[in-house]
């Protein structure tokens, strides 16, 4: 494991739980879309552990995706930044 991306997601979510936390939402904002390693890592395996350690809800919130807000925001950045016409 590479030290520079601590704290370590798995291993926050096992302190949370043991800690008494019951509920935790977690968020992958690195991702503008969702990918297949973080739906299997946080979504199903981290939902696992978390109730294993005595968690009752462990939910990933959606990625960004195609939502058309954050399409039209994305679009609007790429124009400004490449300087083609609008």
């Amino acid at each position: 494991r590479t030290p520079w991306i601590k704290p370590y997601t798995d291993e926050t979510i096992l302190q949370l739980a043991k800690a008494g936390k019951k509920r935790l939402a977690v968020f992958c904002p690195a991702f503008t879309a969702d990918c297949l390693e973080t739906l299997e890592e946080i979504g199903i395996r981290a939902v696992e552990d978390f109730e294993a350690a005595g968690g009752e809800a462990l939910r990933l919130v959606p990625s960004l995706n195609a939502t058309p807000a954050w399409v039209a925001a994305a679009a609007r950045l790429i124009t400004q930044v490449s300087g083609a016409p609008a």
